[in-house]
């Protein structure tokens, strides 16, 4: 089975070094999130440095922060650097994110995301003709392109953003979509790109799957209720995502999440969301619910995600317990 694992410093370690863990253990490869705290491009650029086979992809980098430029510039160096291992994965973040951490405007995200990627597929064409770009909120003239070939995703969630991916985007990379909802989701991405003539089928739909793993049943259980609680709590687009499938709960989590009462969202979460929305238990239970997710569903390839609230002990037990040549 095609895995991924989305990497960290899991107990303050060394992020590449668990990257150089997640090749030899046969993962297809490894992703590298950013919101604060390291850059992503430095750490995909260490990781590339230290692995030999692994792909490497960033999930995500935001539309923002970066000009599309930077962003094409980024992927070529990136690609050259990993003798063509790289995937540019990109999202339109948050308005938290970009507003307050960015101090950008959070405009027209949508528009932002799909001319921010038609503009790095005119960088990166690779014909040596200048680059003339001229769109509702970006433009660029005069620059040659580079002789590169990057492959996209993009993390669109609601619909409007599911389109960019179908008119666009090499592959999706959807965020708490809960998975009994991901082919109707799809939907949206197929109609897009049939109106481009591009091929749906060759869209990789590459989905975070978070994943607690642990000899304790009820610790790893109540790991990914915590990481539920927290995404449909403190994001509205999360909560719509969740609310496709699970409207009462959803809004039940979201009200005890925004009166301060975490615990309450937590247990809030229900054992359908838990196994609509992720994986967790032992490691044969585990690795039973991701086999039967990528066999029942459009997914390619599953993007392990350990939750933030997971012990050391148990991000190795997840990693260990989810790698491919476990499954």
């Amino acid at each position: 089975m095609d895995v991924g694992l989305m990497v960290a410093g899991f107990g303050n370690g060394d992020l590449a070094e668990t990257a150089v863990r997640a090749e030899d253990r046969g993962y297809d490869a490894v992703w590298i999130g950013e919101l604060w705290g390291a850059s992503g491009v430095v750490q995909a650029t260490e990781v590339a440095c230290r692995t030999e086979e692994i792909d490497i992809g960033t999930a995500i980098l935001n539309v923002y922060s970066r000009s599309p430029a930077v962003l094409a510039m980024t992927a070529a160096s990136l690609e050259n650097v990993s003798d063509g291992r790289f995937t540019l994965g990109l999202g339109t973040s948050t308005a938290t994110a970009i507003e307050g951490l960015h101090g950008a405007s959070f405009d027209r995200p949508v528009r932002r995301a799909h001319e921010t990627i038609e503009l790095i597929r005119a960088f990166t064409a690779g014909d040596g003709e200048p680059v003339d770009y001229e769109g509702e909120l970006l433009e660029a003239s005069s620059f040659p392109s580079l002789e590169v070939s990057v492959p996209i995703y993009h993390a669109g969630l609601g619909p409007a953003n599911r389109r960019v991916v179908g008119r666009l985007a090499d592959g999706w990379i959807p965020h708490n979509i809960p998975f009994s909802r991901l082919d109707e989701a799809f939907e949206e991405v197929a109609a897009a790109a049939r109106e481009r003539n591009r091929d749906p089928g060759a869209i990789e739909i590459a989905p975070y799957v978070p994943s607690a793993v642990s000899d304790d049943r009820d610790e790893a259980r109540d790991t990914l209720r915590r990481h539920v609680a927290y995404y449909v709590g403190s994001g509205e687009g999360y909560r719509r995502a969740v609310a496709t499938a699970f409207p009462d709960a959803a809004d039940e989590v979201a009200e005890a999440w925004r009166d301060g009462e975490k615990r309450a969202a937590a247990n809030a979460v229900t054992d359908e969301m838990l196994a609509d929305l992720g994986v967790a238990g032992t490691p044969d239970e585990a690795r039973e619910q991701l086999r039967t997710l990528v066999a029942e569903t459009g997914i390619d390839h599953p993007i392990v995600v350990i939750p933030e609230p997971a012990s050391s002990e148990m991000a190795e037990t997840t990693i260990e317990a989810l790698a491919p040549e476990a499954l």
